[in-house]
């Protein structure tokens, strides 16, 4: 049986991240990452894919060239978990043994839970930013439209960038308005307000009423009739709920996402099927030598790339603090960031911990909408995902005069 003493089950952003922090701490770790994907994708960038101002490819770079240095990439897939024996089971190379494992696989998304969508995805205005594969529907998609609803969904907590759903929302809206259509833009969210974070709900608020952009709240969509064009959600209403149809000439969709099946049925999995672990220490409540980040992770964040920069710090240092025989005293706050594109040219960037308290990376009021947000979102943060964080390097707000470290 092949054994490491590190095992990182997922290469995305979260596997990488921290596999490239701890051969930065200490070189000498054996340190494996587990994951079967030969491509890697900078998925923030999918909104702007989505929007038009990326192209796909732009997101996208080879798996290999991410693995860093002196980390061993097993080109495989976890079939299962066995923390008892300390072990992982993969679909191609057996079982792989372990002194401490680190669970990053991410979420998956649960097209089929709503009726009718894997069938209408791509095609007849149906479109998703979630998928590579349909992000650049997307922008077809609102190319093509010529009038009507425009109908944009978010699926029930958690998904990963909560955010998402309404940045489109927003930018197909200006692109609407440049060309006179008349169209009707609903934002129709599971959610019960806009977004979770008060402090950045007020400007946002604003936004949807400046736009002119029918918010609708606790609308879960269902089922989607591609042959009439109708978008049907489950409406809550207090204890009551009520069916809606809503007619759309486009629809974009957030699905439903979950733990991957394997984290899922394992005994590493709380009763929501992610990672069962400490919010603070990153720890498993069970298991002392597992470790979990990103989006699999139980811990009650806003699940985003930008919190894998707070959160693998923490795990790394209590990472070692565990091999070493020392007391877990790194403690993950929550930070989480979300850059709001609330038009071409325009976003908030909505940093903030568990505490719901802004934490800003920049000496600016963060409620605002700026240019300068914008510009951080279409040209900074990519540069920084691929040659920064990627590569183990702490958070750039250590470097920004003004801000609280």
């Amino acid at each position: 049986m092949a054994h490491h003493q590190i095992l990182i089950v997922g290469g995305g952003a979260a596997g990488i991240t921290v596999a490239a922090q701890l051969k930065r701490a200490r070189n000498a770790l054996d340190v494996a990452i587990l994951e079967p994907s030969r491509e890697h994708y900078y998925q923030p960038g999918w909104t702007l894919v989505g929007g038009g101002v990326f192209t796909l490819e732009e997101t996208r770079r080879p798996e290999a060239d991410l693995i860093p240095s002196g980390v061993r990439w097993i080109e495989d897939a976890a079939t299962g978990f066995d923390p008892d024996h300390n072990t992982v089971l993969t679909a191609s190379h057996g079982a792989i043994s372990y002194d401490v494992l680190i669970v990053a696989t991410g979420l998956k998304l649960c097209w089929d839970r709503i009726e009718g969508l894997p069938e209408a995805l791509g095609q007849g205005g149906v479109c998703s930013n979630y998928s590579k594969d349909h992000a650049t529907y997307t922008w077809e998609a609102i190319q093509a439209f010529e009038g009507g609803n425009a109908v944009f969904t978010c699926a029930p907590m958690p998904i990963k960038c909560p955010g998402a759903p309404q940045k489109i929302a927003y930018l197909a809206d200006d692109v609407f308005k440049k060309k006179k259509l008349q169209a009707s833009v609903i934002y129709a969210t599971a959610t019960p307000g806009i977004f979770g974070v008060p402090v950045y709900a007020a400007p946002l608020r604003e936004v949807v009423k400046r736009k002119g952009i029918d918010a609708r709240y606790n609308h879960v969509l269902t089922a989607v009739r591609p042959d009439t064009k109708e978008a049907v959600f489950r409406v809550t209403e207090g204890e009551s709920s009520r069916e809606e149809v809503i007619p759309y000439n486009l629809l974009h969709v957030t699905p439903p996402m979950a733990a991957p099946d394997v984290v899922a049925g394992s005994s590493l999995a709380n009763a929501a099927g992610f990672v069962e672990v400490d919010q603070f220490s990153l720890q498993h409540v069970r298991f002392a030598n597992v470790f979990s980040l990103g989006d699999v992770s139980g811990m009650p964040n806003s699940k985003t790339a930008a919190a894998v920069r707070g959160q693998a710090p923490v795990l790394v240092a209590n990472l070692l603090a565990l091999l070493d025989g020392q007391p877990l005293e790194a403690a993950y706050d929550g930070y989480s960031c979300c850059p709001l594109i609330t038009g071409y040219g325009k976003a908030i960037m909505a940093e903030f911990n568990y505490k719901q308290e802004p934490v800003p990376s920049f000496p600016l009021d963060p409620t605002k909408e700026r240019w300068s947000m914008w510009f951080v979102k279409r040209k900074i943060l990519p540069a920084l995902y691929w040659n920064r964080m990627l590569a183990g390097a702490q958070h750039e707000r250590r470097f920004v005069p003004g801000v609280k470290r």
